[in-house]
């Protein structure tokens, strides 16, 4: 998610989920070649499974950058056909990619002859006024000959002119049916969905029929559903993990950052959505963001100090066992 999956936001992540795979923002192959590494794609080794998702629509440049991402560790090289926003459509690429099947090819060719790891897709199922049908399965039938075996399909239509990024999450209808059906055809290939999903009953009811789903901005907006990941999905049995041990944890990290000369809002602001549906959510939000609060490195300890009582007698009346089992 662009402005969302930073370095920041997938350790906090990861210590709601040891087995869901994260993904970077999308990166372009000219910033990894160009630009500060250490900001752009740097990590912390607790993020594994990564995955580096580059933008570009050059192969030669794609290729030197999946090999840099390969040399500072990430686990698989991914690479966009989805994203319509303007600053994408200005560069070529992204869901403008849809539209020249041939050289995303040309693309995951160059970039699987220079690296080891897994070089995946994201697409959608088609631009503007092209037919889902052809667009999408012609776009997978030429990747997968140049050697790609993963495709996390958005499954919606992206309208490059008239549709704000925003909009095309939300107004283009969603075709499940279609990306199933591509799985059924392609039993050979792995295939994910993404889009529209609000919650882990929703991905399971897909995951009868496909290899894995995607979430973005429902995990981002509300991302104590990312602790479920790793029983209900992955099968693990053992208690989700606290609340109160996160928000410790993440009180170790942001006080490590500060120190490093990170401000402290760098690394809060994706913690707001933590309290979604909670007794003090307002308040936690607010400490977590106010103009004092958001410059000290102590602030996520004030504001559990403020709210983390209420928090935890709401998920204790609701049953939540590892929250009992902390606070007990």
């Amino acid at each position: 998610m662009m402005d969302g999956t930073d370095r920041h936001c997938r350790y906090f992540h990861r210590l709601l989920t040891k087995r869901a795979r994260l993904y970077t923002e999308m990166v372009t192959a000219d910033a990894v070649l160009h630009g500060d590494r250490d900001r752009l794609i740097g990590f912390d080794p607790i993020e594994h499974p990564v995955a580096l998702q580059l933008g570009g629509s050059d192969p030669g440049k794609l290729a030197a950058a999946a090999r840099i991402g390969e040399d500072e560790g990430y686990d698989e090289i991914n690479l966009n056909v989805g994203c319509p926003s303007d600053r994408v459509q200005d560069g070529a690429f992204g869901a403008c990619l849809m539209k020249t099947p041939g050289l995303v090819a040309d693309c995951v060719a160059a970039m699987r002859a220079a690296v080891d790891v897994s070089v995946t897709v994201k697409c959608r199922i088609g631009v503007d006024d092209q037919n889902p049908d052809e667009s999408l399965f012609d776009l997978v039938a030429r990747s997968a000959e140049a050697g790609c075996g993963v495709f996390i399909v958005h499954a919606r239509k992206a309208w490059l002119q008239g549709l704000s990024p925003k909009e095309n999450r939300e107004i283009p209808p969603l075709d499940y049916g279609l990306v199933k059906r591509l799985k059924r055809e392609r039993p050979d290939l792995t295939v994910i969905l993404n889009g529209g999903l609000a919650s882990i009953d929703d991905c399971l009811v897909h995951l009868s029929h496909l290899d894995g789903v995607m979430l973005g901005r429902a995990a981002y907006g509300a991302p104590r559903l990312l602790a479920e990941v790793d029983a209900r999905v992955c099968g693990e049995a053992g208690l989700r993990p606290a609340l109160r041990d996160v928000v410790a944890a993440m009180d170790a990290y942001v006080r490590r950052a500060a120190a490093g000369g990170v401000k402290p809002h760098h690394v809060t602001r994706h913690m707001q959505g933590l309290a979604h549906g909670l007794p003090g959510a307002r308040e936690w939000r607010r400490m977590l963001t106010e103009d004092g609060a958001a410059t000290s490195p102590d602030v996520v300890a004030r504001a559990w100090d403020a709210c983390g009582p209420r928090f935890e007698a709401a998920l204790i009346e609701a049953g939540d066992a590892a929250v009992v089992a902390a606070a007990g």
